[in-house]
């Protein structure tokens, strides 16, 4: 180990629906240090699924969104020998809720012609009924290490 090891910061929990979560969320989506801005966004398109999923808490649905974008496994290039091979490998639960933030927000910000606080209900929703491009970004990465499994013994 070359350098010591960096110390999580604690996380404050989000004002109106004191998650953490959310606050991860909020900060995922955060620009230039404009964090009213990201928060407005994020309680605007929890507005939306209220709108929308009458019977479920806009929490609830944002939740289960992210376990179902969470993936299980991912793939990390390793050279050896001169030859690169993408090495299959588990990926830690705190990776695992940073990149379903990311996906669930890169492809929010790509739906062109809605605001962003629509697209970002439309991806939480699509991802909470198992669909969507940050799915199939989960289902691509699982692909990947699946077909890759003949390199898992070069895992260290």
């Amino acid at each position: 180990m070359r350098r010591r090891r960096i110390t999580k910061r604690e996380l404050t929990p989000d004002v109106k629906y004191n998650s953490e979560l959310v606050a991860r969320l909020i900060n995922t989506l955060m620009r230039n240090g404009k964090k009213t801005v990201a928060q407005s966004i994020v309680y605007g398109a929890f507005d939306v699924i209220k709108s929308k999923k009458k019977d479920m808490e806009p929490l609830e649905v944002f939740i289960q969104a992210v376990e179902n974008v969470k993936p299980k496994l991912e793939v990390k290039s390793r050279r050896v020998g001169g030859a690169t091979y993408q090495v299959p490998l588990d990926v830690p639960a705190e990776r695992q809720v940073a990149l379903a933030m990311r996906w669930i927000v890169t492809y929010s910000q790509a739906k062109k012609g809605k605001s962003m606080m629509q697209s970002l209900a439309s991806e939480l929703l699509d991802a909470f009924d198992n669909t969507g491009s940050s799915i199939k970004k989960k289902d691509d990465t699982h692909k990947m290490a699946q077909a890759n499994k003949a390199f898992a013994h070069y895992r260290w």
